[in-house]
């Protein structure tokens, strides 16, 4: 009987415990954490309480999703300026150009005149297996109108794109066809290239461009070497010039093909965040490659990172002007509405020990943002001596080299940006767009000729013959910009550029039209210069005085396996 009468109490007993448990255990985490666990939890329990009672009490009805919308990008705004917030209904964009690929029609267009104009169809693409055409102008959409003042390339690239498998009709007015022409189109993946050009300079020379770092980066970086190589390349410019970033792990991997074993690519470290090691793992396909790499004032993040590696560990030589000094590492973190937070988890240190982050004051953006402004105020795009460097941030490479931190790589040779023939002119009609509109009709107008060309040079001899730049002042001067025979001759050479290039563009694509703009580019000429003449591998400064102390000296033990998957943009 005792013992029925104990059983019967054993819950109890057992509840208790668990109470008790709590309790203590609440006790000891308060002890040793502090206060702050109850500040965030008041903190956050305030915001919650705050809702609340707008919703319930506020003398007007309140969209409380748009509220909440629009609180969470001021909230991460106190934070650093690279912390972001990005809606749902825009995470799929902003993701799209890192990821490799997305769903879509497979077109390039640009609106002009209220209406959808096709640039391009991309090989191989949905558009194209049904027969859409460079030219066409699409006029309507699942049969109802898509036109007017109110389209914009946003509105636009949301309707043609879709899920794989879904289709969407198009009616389109083609020149040689006097009633609508129809299509339906099976939306399909479209690949998204991140490497623009690949091609041989010369007999000896290879040149990459390279958009952005996304997750078929290195991927295609392999290809474009391995397409160089079978030309038999003897050195390589690497153009990361207005490359903005993209994902830490495709900048290690692509060093990684240059650096020998066991050499420090990169390291992060935050405050919850353990420091992270990088390493070179020895099976790089151009470990004695030479090298030289291009960045300006538009190469941020994941740019500065393969920079910096190269630079440090002494592989190459860096040409042209100090990029841009974003040295934060953003982590995705995604809602269950669809919605993400890139919140910045941790820094990255270059080999030598250096932050390249550049100086900003939290919830302090409009600053920040107009830093690139400021240095071309203060001269810097034009000459080195007026770039600040900060000589309490002095490291050195492995042979002993100087380098500083707190602001984006500092180029090894410094080129200015080309000035030559600048002039209001040239301002005013680059400046509205006149040169993309006058170049687009007349390739428009001209495609049926113009496809008899089929590479750059032979395009550009018979565009020469034209008399393209007349007619392009005549265009101009009819959309409000006055001729000024003296400022249009200063600035012919700019003229011609732009209007052969975009023209190139239009019909024979990208690489065509980067060979063209290269063929002038003092930058690209610089770095072809220092192939040419073997200077492309850094030589030890003439008098050392190397510390004790260079590179981070760090070995592969210390690497950490499994770390969380980072973008940095």
């Amino acid at each position: 009987m005792s013992a029925k009468k104990n059983f019967r109490f054993t819950p109890i007993i057992i509840a208790l415990s668990v109470v008790m448990g709590i309790l203590i255990g609440t006790f000891y985490a308060r002890h040793f954490a502090g206060n702050r666990l109850g500040i965030i939890n008041n903190s956050s329990n305030k915001l919650t309480t705050l809702l609340r009672i707008i919703d319930d009490q506020y003398v007007d009805t309140v969209d409380m999703t748009k509220l909440v919308e629009e609180a969470m990008p001021q909230i991460l705004g106190e934070l650093d300026p690279h912390s972001t917030y990005i809606p749902a209904k825009d995470l799929e964009a902003v993701t799209s150009e890192l990821e490799g690929s997305f769903s879509g029609i497979g077109i390039q267009f640009t609106i002009q005149e209220d209406t959808i104009h096709v640039n391009s169809v991309i090989a191989g693409g949905p558009s194209e297996k049904v027969g859409l055409m460079a030219g066409d102008r699409i006029v309507t959409v699942d049969d109802s109108l898509f036109a007017g003042k109110k389209l914009t390339n946003e509105i636009a690239m949301r309707t043609l794109k879709g899920p794989k498998g879904t289709e969407v009709k198009l009616g389109v007015k083609r020149a040689t066809e006097k009633e609508l022409v129809h299509f339906t189109i099976i939306r399909g993946d479209i690949p998204q290239h991140t490497i623009d050009a690949a091609y041989m300079v010369d007999n000896e020379f290879g040149y990459i461009q390279i958009s952005k770092f996304g997750r078929t980066t290195h991927l295609e970086l392999l290809n474009a070497l391995a397409k160089l190589n079978h030309q038999s390349c003897k050195g390589v410019v690497i153009d990361l010039r207005r490359n903005t970033g993209g994902y830490m792990e495709a900048a290690t991997r692509m060093v990684n093909e240059f650096l020998s074993e066991g050499k420090l690519i990169v390291y992060t470290e935050g405050r919850n965040y353990p420091r992270l090691n990088e390493f070179a793992n020895g099976t790089g396909s151009c470990q004695k490659l030479p090298l030289v790499v291009l960045v300006d004032e538009g190469s941020a993040s994941a740019s500065e990172i393969f920079a910096g590696a190269i630079q440090d560990n002494d592989r190459g030589i860096i040409v042209g002007r100090r990029s841009f000094g974003k040295g934060l590492v953003q982590q995705p973190i995604e809602f269950s509405d669809g919605s993400a937070i890139r919140l910045t988890v941790a820094r990255y240190y270059t080999p030598s020990g250096r932050s390249i982050q550049r100086p900003y004051e939290n919830g302090k953006d409009a600053n920040y943002e107009m830093d690139l402004y400021h240095r071309y105020e203060h001269g810097e795009f034009f000459s080195e001596d007026s770039i600040k460097l900060n000589k309490e941030q002095l490291y050195y490479t492995g042979l002993g080299r100087p380098v500083y931190g707190g602001g984006g790589i500092m180029p090894d040779i410094f080129v200015p940006q080309d000035t030559i023939g600048a002039s209001s002119y040239l301002s005013a009609v680059l400046g509205k767009g006149l040169n993309l509109t006058f170049t687009f009709q007349y390739t428009d107008r001209n495609r049926a000729k113009l496809k008899d060309f089929e590479d750059q040079e032979s395009l550009l001899n018979y565009l020469r013959t034209q008399g393209l730049i007349e007619q392009f002042v005549r265009y101009a001067e009819n959309k409000g910009v006055k001729r000024r025979n003296i400022l249009i001759h200063k600035s012919y050479k700019h003229l011609e550029r732009s209007i052969y290039g975009n023209i190139i563009y239009n019909m024979l694509g990208q690489e065509a039209y980067i060979k063209y703009y290269n063929e002038s580019d003092i930058t690209v000429h610089k770095a072809l210069e220092l192939l040419r003449n073997d200077e492309a591998f850094p030589k030890a400064p003439e008098v050392p005085e190397k510390p004790e102390t260079l590179v981070a000296e760090t070995t592969n033990e210390n690497q950490e396996e499994g770390a969380a998957k980072t973008d940095i943009e």
